[in-house]
């Protein structure tokens, strides 16, 4: 089994332990060996899973009574934090009291893609899915892999896979606080470079020099590919991938068959007629592009992804649908950045053409809002109506002005604005027939379950007025 830290080592405390990513390495950690433990904000599924199924000790409490006494030794406790958890969190400033060294997640991460033959998918929206994609590909072929995912896998049932005998690892490469500088990819994908986190990266020109290095990232001898349209003047790239178009790796002949995609692939000596995806969404093509190319490269054979393309059931909260009967069918959705926005919408538009689509949204951060409130209300004008929700902050403060409304005064379709706790209710009352789609990357995941529920109970319910 490979080794991460040296042999003093043998507890793991994480601060913030339930984010996916932090989740992903404290799971990791536990497979090692090493007892784990953590403190959360607040509880989940995936806290309370990894609490009572899973051996992992995780508080609640940012109290130090809330730290087990064994995780207090500075010699033998490897400390783990991500930035979203507040530099005067009490547990923190605690282990900075005691002379601990505080181990960001990304230098961890970057420590582990040293150990194996790293395959990196870097960009600001698709690298959940195409990760583990490739992971999905590789796990399903004699090459194998690790995989730490940014969501959690259908197939997987988790975002960690382990294998020790595989030579290959795959990482969501994060490019929030520049994360994914910390990485040594031997391959490597970046899916898109929109405009995002410019609270951290304050401009775009900051955000594509981060993209650049990121490139530059790539260990001599490995591969970098590109979605076709993007441009990394400085970076050396192998190959381009996309839809159509003259991408040296691309879709071609884009076919619906009983609701599924069919399609003709080319790549680099490669050509694979008739790949069907098992995953909904012309976007998911796109993504099985950039899948495929990087499981080639990683010796996957083309037989081996033929098998195994239709299987792949995707990622949580990506185009997830939870509900289909009686006219009425509920899909819920991570996009949280209007171009995400955008392309699922599009996707929803092209499969189900003639039904009315009603979009939940719940807009996360402030300065997200702020930054992109015209482009959010230009995305959501796909839809027939939308019900915006309140600004989800995670890390942050209010900012003066912000709010859902500053997005709902500038689109055109019908709005409605709702509180989180309106929602079940308004939706058990009103929805009768078309699309519901739940967006956002906040904690609007915590209602799909209710909602579902909510619409189960009302299938029988006949047509009223004021329905949405």
């Amino acid at each position: 089994m490979e080794k991460v830290v040296s042999d003093a080592i043998k507890q793991v405390y994480f601060l913030g332990i339930g984010g996916i990513g932090m989740s992903a390495l404290a799971r990791y950690f536990k497979a090692c060996g090493y007892a784990v433990a953590g403190y959360d904000r607040t509880p989940s599924d995936l806290t309370e899973k990894m609490r009572t199924e899973e051996g992992i000790g995780v508080n609640y409490k940012d109290e130090v009574d809330e730290i087990p006494h064994a995780f207090r030794d500075v010699r033998s406790t490897l400390l783990v934090y991500t930035p979203a958890v507040p530099q005067d969190n009490r547990q923190m400033l605690f282990f900075k009291s005691q002379g601990f060294e505080l181990h960001k997640r990304a230098e961890v991460l970057g420590m582990i893609s040293r150990l194996k033959k790293a395959i990196c998918v870097a960009g600001t929206h698709g690298k959940t899915t195409v990760s583990t994609m490739t992971a999905f590909l590789l796990h399903h072929s004699r090459i194998g892999c690790s995989a730490f995912l940014g969501g959690v896998s259908v197939n997987f049932g988790s975002n960690l896979l382990l294998n020790h005998d595989s030579p290959y690892v795959v990482i969501e490469a994060d490019e929030f606080d520049r994360s994914f500088l910390h990485l040594s990819p031997v391959l490597a994908v970046i899916t898109s470079m929109d405009n995002d986190h410019l609270d951290i990266y304050q401009d775009r020109s900051h955000l594509l020099e981060a993209f650049e290095a990121f490139g530059n990232k790539v260990v001599p001898g490995g591969r970098l590919f590109l979605k076709q349209g993007l441009v990394l003047p400085k970076a050396c790239v192998e190959a381009t991938y996309g839809v159509n178009g003259e991408a040296d790796c691309r879709a071609e002949h884009l076919r619906m068959q009983e609701g599924k995609y069919l399609f003709d692939y080319y790549g680099r000596g490669v050509v694979m007629r008739d790949l069907c995806l098992g995953v909904p969404g012309r976007l998911n093509v796109e993504n099985a592009v950039a899948a495929i190319t990087l499981a080639l490269e990683a010796g996957v054979q083309p037989d081996e992804i033929r098998a195994a393309l239709p299987l792949f059931r995707g990622v949580l909260r990506r185009f997830n649908i939870h509900y289909n009967e009686g006219g009425r069918i509920y899909i819920d959705d991570y996009a949280h950045h209007p171009r995400e926005i955008e392309a699922t919408l599009r996707s929803v538009r092209e499969i189900w053409q003639d039904k009315k689509m009603t979009v939940v949204f719940q807009p996360h951060l402030y300065s997200r809002t702020k930054d992109f409130y015209l482009e959010f209300a230009h995305s959501l004008n796909l839809a027939d109506e939308v019900i915006l929700l309140n600004i989800y902050p995670a890390r942050e403060l209010p900012i003066p002005g912000v709010t859902s409304e500053l997005i709902g005064r500038h689109m055109t379709v019908p709005v409605r604005m709702l509180h989180k706790e309106e929602l079940v209710d308004y939706i058990g009352s009103h929805f009768r027939d078309g699309i519901l789609i739940t967006m956002g990357a906040g904690d609007i995941d915590r209602l799909v379950t209710p909602i579902t529920l909510a619409l189960q109970k009302g299938k029988n319910e006949p047509t009223g007025k004021g329905r949405l």
